[in-house]
């Protein structure tokens, strides 16, 4: 009888980068549990990590290419699959130019190290400017705001949560999440410790969410109003004298702007519109502000809303008004053994905006990729620059993307589409070719996005633990043949050899940075707390903070226009704010198909106040339809005073209803998609994220008779 063995490795499963110790015999897991002496995580695990087997062992899971025909989905050949991607491809672009092609890269890319350095050289060699990615669903504003404060878009300040005295917390439920763009494994318990030694957490959201069950405080808020609290916040902080801005005082510009342009919001004024007293707002800025340390998060909530670019702006110009950038215990930059940002020195890649613009919206790109929320428009607009094809990579922008029943009918009207993903789901089945990757335990894996984002600058490198068979292809193997039948040049690297480039950059020389030097240390390698690194680290031309950059400044009228409109606005024909959720058990739309993590209590429901639902009479578990200016759907209310009235929440990645996919267990568990709801219309128009917060709809119940029609 073989011998159990043991493999270490990390968890790509969600952005918390947990630490995995799995028990094996030939091919079957025995089990999966935390890795206790991984340095980040320290043997947590959620739910998700043993859906890796799920995973592995799925029946639905693609292993080699199918195309669609006539007659139905067909196997064909990998070089069958490449010699007519090729061809198709090319003709297109023969016939209607180099952009005819458009690209979509879902969020699974940056849990991939294959798909994250092999995808933007193949993308490049096709020479379209028609690139989108999930990153302008909800994460833009954070790139936004780093690129024109810090110079750099991914100069991301991160909570340095084990050693703040105050964490306030706006549109985030990192409890859940674990920590988004900000790598914080077991987060509830790393919560509690700042209470347990004696700090305070202070939760801002319209929902009683499992983070606020954590802190010492939850704070109501109107969705979408976040930025008028932020400018509160600061004229307090200033009125009151309570600026301090520690070593970089003589790193910063703009104060006295902020000083100035924040007098136009004074919490009397500010208090009746977001739903708090004005009372309320000065006292929270008095604690954030004399705490020890204090460090504000802003995250989902912050960034998919209409001003969205504002609130993570001033996100980061509360932080640093009060000593709280740069500082242990305030937000602190990472420096990971594959520093991306230290690296732009020598590749020049620190960001763009606005050097382009997409042909129906006019919409600015932003890093050589135009928001998503242009897409549909893109494809369905006759003229120059019109997409004719798509290529997707590992993402499901139907379920996760606005209007996702406007790009289910670009999609369909497409000449040709290629899609690399493991499923065939409700994007790839619009496909002609699907192109599966090895995925999970049958890949390695080093995290090169999310150290760059982590609460602790550690390292580690996963080897696959099951080898592939002979039949399937690896992510970067797909993505270089690809790019090679585009260049006619061949990459002379594989997976490996490209980090080993990559670290000989890196700024640890012991021991010295290599793969093989990084198997040895299968849970990890710990480099310690975050540190200072300012001014050195800015990318700004003279080395300084931009605290009140002009864009910023000049998208304030924008926001002041909101402001009057609310303090004279009525109830409209749509009296409910909708926002999302996510839960513990899901990330996105990607987590579905697992039994283990679906089974249970419905989680696909419209979360509804109890007030609310008594007002429109309304049962628990009972059917209604929500219907807002693009669409309706129908799903079961779940009835709780962790809503604030008049917001109503239903989780997104659902809406696994539609025909044509072949993912029976997600089918089984379809629920209903919130982007059938919002409009790909609303955006923050600094930024050009989608704005999923707030999105207005109305309730009806399902009547009887309406049951039969």
């Amino acid at each position: 009888m073989n011998e159990i063995k043991t493999h270490y490795r990390t968890c790509n499963l969600c952005e918390s980068m947990c630490g995995l110790e799995i028990k094996y015999q030939n091919n079957t897991i025995i089990s999966i549990k935390g890795d206790k002496n991984d340095p980040l995580s320290k043997g947590h695990i959620c739910p998700k990590a043993t859906a890796l087997e799920d995973l592995y062992n799925d029946k639905d899971r693609l292993k080699t290419p199918i195309k669609r025909t006539k007659i139905g989905w067909v196997a064909v050949s990998w070089e069958e699959a490449y010699h007519e991607i090729e061809t198709s491809l090319k003709r297109i672009q023969n016939k209607y130019g180099k952009n005819a092609i458009g690209s979509y890269r879902g969020n699974p890319t940056v849990h991939n190290t294959g798909l994250t350095l092999f995808s933007a050289p193949f993308l490049k060699s096709l020479g379209s400017n028609q690139k989108y990615t999930a990153t302008s669903v909800d994460q833009l504003p954070h790139h936004f705001a780093s690129l024109f404060m810090f110079g750099h878009y991914l100069m991301l300040p991160i909570p340095d949560i084990d050693r703040t005295d105050f964490m306030l917390i706006m549109g985030g439920n990192p409890a859940v999440s674990n920590g988004s763009i900000m790598t914080a494994p077991d987060f509830a318990n790393r919560l509690k410790a700042i209470k347990k030694r004696g700090g305070k957490v202070v939760v801002i959201d319209p929902r009683f969410t499992e983070t606020a069950k954590i802190a010492n405080t939850h704070y109501y808020i109107k969705p979408g109003t976040d930025a008028f609290l932020l400018l509160a916040l600061i004229h307090v902080i200033f009125e009151e004298n309570l600026t301090k801005l520690a070593h970089l005082e003589t790193h910063i510009n703009g104060l006295e702007t902020i000083k100035e342009i924040v007098k136009n919001y004074p919490s009397k004024k500010i208090a009746k519109i977001i739903g708090f007293t004005s009372e309320e707002i000065q006292q929270l800025a008095r604690n954030f502000a004399t705490s020890k340390t204090a460090v504000c998060y802003g995250r989902m909530g912050l960034s998919t809303q209409e001003f969205g670019g504002l609130c993570q702006w001033l996100v980061n110009v509360l932080n640093c008004i009060t000593g709280n950038l740069d500082i242990e215990g305030g937000a602190l930059f990472t420096k990971p053994i594959i520093d991306i940002v230290e690296m732009s020195k020598i590749t020049g890649k620190i960001g763009s905006f606005d050097t382009k613009r997409s042909s129906v919206q006019q919409l600015p790109e932003f890093t050589d990729e135009f928001p998503v929320a242009a897409l549909a428009d893109e494809i369905l607009t006759p003229g120059e620059n019109q997409i004719k094809a798509m290529i997707t990579i590992a993402g499901n922008p139907v379920l996760s993307t606005p209007n996702g029943k406007k790009l289910e009918k670009a999609f369909e009207s497409l000449e040709y589409m290629v899609a690399i993903d493991i499923y065939l789901n409700e994007t790839t089945k619009y496909a002609h070719i699907i192109l599966p990757t090895t995925t999970g335990l049958e890949t390695p894996l080093y995290d090169l996005i999310f150290h760059q984002f982590a609460i602790r600058n550690t390292a580690k490198y996963s080897e696959a633990l099951f080898k592939k068979t002979k039949e399937q292809r690896h992510d970067w193997e797909i993505l270089k043949e690809l790019t090679k039948r585009f260049t006619g040049k061949e990459n002379p690297l594989n997976l490996e050899q490209t980090l080993d480039y990559m670290l000989q950059f890196s700024s640890y020389k012991v021991p010295k940075m290599s793969i093989s030097t990084l198997k040895k240390y299968p849970h990890g390698l710990d480099f310690g707390a975050l540190k200072p690194q300012l001014p050195q680290r800015l990318f700004t031309t003279d080395k300084k903070i931009e605290l009140a950059h002009p864009l910023f400044i000049a998208d304030l009228k924008r926001l002041n226009k909101k402001l009057n409109s609310l303090e004279t606005k009525t109830i409209a024909n749509y009296p409910f704010s909708l926002i999302g959720r996510r839960h513990l058990r899901s990330n996105n739309s990607w987590m579905h198909n697992s039994k283990r993590l679906v089974k249970g209590k419905k989680r696909c429901t419209l979360l509804i106040n109890t007030k609310d639902a008594n007002l429109l009479k309304l049962k628990e578990n009972q059917k209604v339809i929500v219907t807002s200016n693009v669409g309706q759907v129908k799903l079961p209310i779940e009835i709780t005073d962790t809503m604030m009235p008049r917001v109503v929440s239903i989780p997104h990645g659902w809406g696994h209803h539609r025909k044509g996919t072949n993912m029976e267990i997600a089918q089984q568990h379809a629920g209903v998609s919130i982007n059938d709801l919002t409009d790909a219309k609303n955006i923050d128009c600094l930024t050009g994220n989608a704005d999923f917060s707030s999105t207005k709809v109305k309730i009806e119940a399902i009547q009887i008779a309406s049951i039969f029609n």
